[in-house]
């Protein structure tokens, strides 16, 4: 055969598994050594969790309806912002109110998100946050930690739909002013981060009729307690 027509057993093999879902599985499989019908590639990743695939994530089509309406405060979109030398600062930000807090994080490991996120959600008044969506960044692949420890349910966007969390990418894009794309965001403290957020919750918004967002939630707040 010409060196050109060989074909690896490993390209036999898929071939044949392939195959094997139609009519011809029985007499495909009996040949092989294994009997198995399905075959995993020896290049497939053994950790039990695809790549870019998070566990039981729930999607943003269950959402209850108070939240896509805006019904009710307490429900926050949430995100990374990317700087320069792979330096990132979590973004979280109340549907309703539009209200930001910002979150100095060690590293876009979910270990270290999910962390720094835990402990800025308990500094939070009991009850303001009832849930978090956020897209499909694998810096969120250990939400179920973060609801245990912050009773918070996280909702998932669809794939590549960044509009699903508008409030936070519009928000993403009035940070910038203060967050050049390329900078090291590392040198910020929280303090630093603090204080921009607070900047923006006492700057007034067209969306919300020129009300600022610390005030809207203060207003949403004292209605509902």
């Amino acid at each position: 055969m010409h060196r050109t027509m060989r074909v690896s057993h490993e390209t036999i093999y898929k071939s044949l598994f392939i195959q094997a879902r139609g009519v011809l599985k029985k007499e495909l499989t009996r040949h092989l050594r294994s009997r198995r019908i399905m075959r995993r590639s020896k290049t497939a990743s053994t950790t039990g969790q695809p790549r870019g695939q998070i566990i039981d994530a729930i999607s943003i089509q269950e959402r209850p309806a108070e939240v896509e309406d805006r019904a009710v405060p307490g429900h926050w979109e949430g995100d990374l912002l990317s700087g320069g030398k792979n330096t990132h600062i979590a973004t979280l930000v109340e549907r309703q109110s539009r209200f930001v807090r910002l979150v100095r994080v060690d590293g876009k490991d979910s270990e270290s998100v999910v962390k720094a996120l835990v402990r800025q959600v308990q500094r939070l008044s009991q009850g303001l946050m009832a849930s978090l969506t956020w897209d499909r960044g694998m810096e969120l692949a250990y939400h179920k930690r973060f609801s245990v420890a912050t009773d918070v349910d996280v909702y998932f966007c669809d794939p590549q739909s960044p509009w699903q969390r508008g409030s936070n990418e519009n928000t993403n894009g009035l940070l910038r002013q203060y967050f050049l794309k390329g900078s090291d965001l590392s040198v910020h403290s929280q303090s630093d981060l603090d204080a921009v957020a607070l900047r923006l919750n006492t700057r007034p918004r067209k969306t919300l009729g020129f009300q600022t967002p610390g005030a809207t939630l203060a207003k949403a707040v004292a209605l509902i307690t």
